[in-house]
């Protein structure tokens, strides 16, 4: 199993280089290429998110992506460290920015539309968004 970690600025111009890494390991990792758009356009709404998150709380801490290569899997983990609790736990009549709410529910659905195992979590901590691509392995030549 092999691992790599991508850590950035949660700066929106730092978004595409993880998109086109993300697309560079996919292929490696023999993710099929009519699979590779999604897997561009996946990475580049989570990490969007991720992103958005740390500017509105101000988090300093790096973005964190982990792209995983398993034996009939390819994996990514988009991470951030903001707080959320569970949406039913907000109390009433607290402030709550309804459109940032839309927002991140949106770019969640555009993630779910691409990818067809995905999970979502979110804690105190923060939250993780994981995809999974199934991969082919790589052709075997015959002497």
């Amino acid at each position: 199993m092999a691992t790599v970690e991508l850590r950035f600025s949660a700066l929106p111009e730092h978004v595409r280089t993880a998109r086109l890494v993300a697309a560079a390991v996919a292929r490696r990792a023999g993710v099929d290429e009519a699979a590779l758009d999604e897997v561009r356009l996946a990475v580049g709404e989570a990490c969007t998110r991720a992103v958005g998150l740390h500017q509105s709380g101000g988090i300093t801490a790096p973005v964190k992506v982990l792209l995983i290569e398993e034996e009939k899997q390819f994996s990514i983990e988009v991470g951030d460290e903001a707080p959320r609790s569970a949406p039913g736990d907000r109390a009433p009549g607290a402030a709550a920015d309804d459109a940032e709410a839309e927002e991140d529910d949106m770019g969640l659905a555009v993630i779910s539309g691409l990818v067809d195992d995905v999970e979502v979590t979110a804690g105190l901590h923060g939250g993780l968004i994981r995809m999974r691509w199934p991969t082919t392995p790589p052709a075997v030549a015959l002497a």
